[in-house]
């Protein structure tokens, strides 16, 4: 389903492209020219290809967040302080109590460690 969401995001990405590289600018760009009154007539083309770059933007819009939802389905959550190992989905990782060995244990057995910073010379 990824696969297919993402080719069609490609896709709008170059149909994005092109209708943004179509429309004329203040210099004339590479906007289509036409003959007078006619639906292809300056003022017609503007208006389309606005709408085009528009409903293009929307999709776009679209598709990007649907393969960020989908991206989020296989991600797996992991716990920070036990070192980055991942706990398994709908339980906690135990601070104080358990086997685990939690943050609490860990603090508890660790030596006291010097403070760090600059030492101050002490007077005799």
């Amino acid at each position: 389903m990824q696969h297919v969401i993402i080719v069609i995001h490609l896709m709008l990405v170059l149909a994005l492209i092109g209708v943004v590289l179509l429309q004329r600018s203040e210099g004339g760009g590479l906007g289509v020219g036409g003959g007078g009154g006619s639906f292809m007539s300056n003022r017609g083309t503007a208006n389309v290809l606005t709408r085009a770059t528009g409903i293009l933007a929307g999709l776009f819009f679209a598709t990007s967040l649907i393969l960020s939802i989908l991206a989020g389905f296989s991600r797996t959550p992991t716990s920070i302080i036990q070192g980055g190992q991942s706990t398994p989905a709908g339980t906690q990782a135990p601070l104080g109590g358990g086997d685990g060995g939690g943050l609490l244990k860990q603090l508890q057995g660790a030596p006291a460690a010097p403070p760090s910073g600059p030492q101050v010379p002490q007077s005799k």
